[in-house]
């Protein structure tokens, strides 16, 4: 055997032991199993060896001190080092907004708080993206902009003083809290609505939707500049970034906010904010491509998890998809939603596993929500192994008719609930929701099983449940939708019947099951619903109640 040839066989020797010997160590490997899309692995930030502590550079961890310039110096000659850990030592730090740079890892160590400063002059107003528009915010607690190499982790704990930045609504509080915060200052907009400041209130006035519409001068801008609550953790365009094992809570606006960037790693944080907190998302991933998010817990007063692309016009023509993006093993307690996609996702939304998670009394457990005007398309979303208990309203909801509002007091408002059917022209404007599926799911006492309200221009499409049980209030309701598939799906309401369908269309369903004493499980109402396919054991008992614009030929029942 020649050298040559003997290098060949070592070589092939080498490269098959690696195989088979030393299997990939990819912590995250296992997540890409069986994963029904194509995703390359999300690589690490990866930092130099290099470590500075925060006490070096005259910082007091008192909760007193403030140590804005502390941060400040540290982070600069860390940085003039090409990079490495700021290690945050325990203690309370309290300080103005940090900025990051890259090949930085922030890393605060157990019995470690960064307390933000709730004084409003040290945040001066800066260019933003909120709400998917493009807008001027008070500059974030933390923030990072075309960073690469960027981390937050340890074990310590970061509070943005949001008490002192957020509205408050006396519904949501005890009559103790709310005399407290009235109390202290601030201006009512009505009875029971408190802004901690008159500009604030003034900003809340002039907004849509929590951001001014309207062209204006940098002195209007200041007169309302308490209003412009800015997110906690900011970070955008960043590639390469981990988020880990931290407590993030007490947020002005969202919590945490990573926007068009690109390999993202968010692994066992908690993000936290009192249930009565207005707009306190936990998890916004807005735009973003190559996410995984694992092991992490939320318990918040908005969304818990939530992924966005943008807004309107915007959006469209940002044309940066939420893509990419694994989600496994969460927990979201209270929230206005678990697993939430909009309602801003004008840019689209592709390519998304949430497996493994529980939603333990949010308002809604799967969410999906958007309007017209917004245009985009969600699709290709892949849900398994969900269990839910105690939810509010739905635990599984498409609002295509979304006005703002919590699904909880959307239900206490009868004027975001009409069913008057509409029909506009399909243009770029028109949202589009197509081919999810959803896989092992149980709910138990939920108000409602699931809404699903589409539009009649463009319905909901390609909807497809498996193994899924439900005990709620009241049944499932699924109106201007197509192509919906059921398979060995179980509701079980306590009043009203299982299944009501309106316009419906392309229905079809096997093992559909609900109790075995109800009388008409099965209510179909519209002169625009088509094609039902039911399993035969209903027709042999007469289960069904069809209105009177139903005629027999759109439904059918087959073995």
């Amino acid at each position: 055997m020649t050298i040559f040839r003997r290098l060949i066989f070592i070589g092939i020797f080498l490269i098959l032991n690696s195989i088979f010997l030393f299997p990939n160590n990819y912590k995250y490997a296992y997540l890409y199993n069986k994963l029904p899309f194509q995703m390359d692995e999300v690589p690490e930030p990866i930092f130099p060896e290099t470590e500075l502590s925060l006490s070096n550079y005259g910082g007091v961890g008192d909760g007193i001190t403030l140590n804005t310039e502390s941060f400040k110096k540290a982070i600069e000659a860390l940085s003039a080092k090409g990079g490495g850990k700021l290690i945050i030592p325990a203690g309370v730090w309290f300080t103005g907004p940090i900025v990051l740079k890259s090949n930085i890892n922030l890393h605060i160590n157990k019995g470690a708080i960064i307390l933000f400063s709730p004084d409003f002059k040290l945040y001066p107003l800066v260019n933003a993206i909120f709400e998917g528009l493009e807008t001027r915010r008070c500059q974030s607690p933390i923030s990072g902009v075309n960073l690469t190499n960027v981390a937050i982790t340890g074990e310590g704990s970061i509070n943005g003083s949001g008490q002192a930045w957020r509205p408050l609504k006396k519904a949501k509080v005890t009559d103790a809290k709310w005399k407290e915060v009235v109390n202290s200052g601030g201006a009512l907009k009505e009875p029971g609505y408190w802004f901690p400041t008159v500009g604030s209130l003034k900003g809340a006035n002039m907004s849509d939707m929590n951001v001014p519409r309207c062209e204006m001068t940098d002195s209007q801008w200041n007169a309302v500049k308490d209003f412009m609550r800015p997110v906690m953790i900011s970070l955008t365009k960043c590639k390469n970034v981990k988020l880990q094992g931290v407590l993030f809570e007490n947020s002005p606006g969202w919590n945490i906010h990573p926007l068009m960037c690109e390999n993202v790693i968010i692994d066992g944080i908690f993000a936290r904010n009192p249930a009565y907190a207005q707009n306190s998302d936990g998890l916004d991933i807005e735009s973003c491509k190559n996410v995984l998010l694992v092991n992490s817990t939320f318990d918040v007063g908005d969304d818990g998890i939530c992924i966005k692309s943008g807004k309107d016009a915007e959006g469209r023509k940002r044309a940066r998809p939420a893509e990419n993006i694994i989600i496994d093993n969460c927990k979201v307690f209270q929230g206005h939603g678990g697993f939430v996609v909009g309602s801003e996702m004008s840019g689209g939304v592709h390519n998304i596993s949430v497996s493994n998670c529980e939603f333990l009394g949010t308002d809604v457990g799967l969410r999906f929500k958007s309007n017209r005007g917004r245009g985009g398309v969600v699709e290709n979303i892949y849900i398994r192994d969900i269990y839910m208990l105690d939810i509010v309203t739905d635990s599984f909801l498409f609002d295509l008719f979304y006005g703002g509002k919590s699904a909880s007091e959307a239900l206490e408002d009868s004027s975001q609930n009409s069913n008057v059917t509409v029909i506009k022209p399909v243009t770029d404007e028109t949202p589009c929701f197509r081919n999810i599926y959803v896989k092992n799911m149980v709910s138990f006492n939920a108000r409602r099983a699931m809404f699903f309200n589409g539009l009649p221009e463009m319905n909901i499409s390609n909807i497809n449940l498996e193994n899924v049980i439900i005990s709620a209030q009241f049944g499932a309701e699924l109106i201007e939708s197509n192509g919906v598939k059921f398979k060995c799906v179980n509701i079980s309401p306590i009043q009203g019947p299982a299944y009501i369908f309106r316009n419906v269309k392309n229905f079809s369903a096997t093992e559909l099951k609900f109790p075995t004493q109800m009388q008409q499980p099965l209510s179909i109402f519209g002169k625009e619903t088509k094609n039902i396919e039911l399993p035969f054991s209903i027709q042999n008992k007469n289960l069904v109640h069809m209105a009177d614009d139903i005629t027999n030929k759109e439904i059918q029942f087959s073995k």
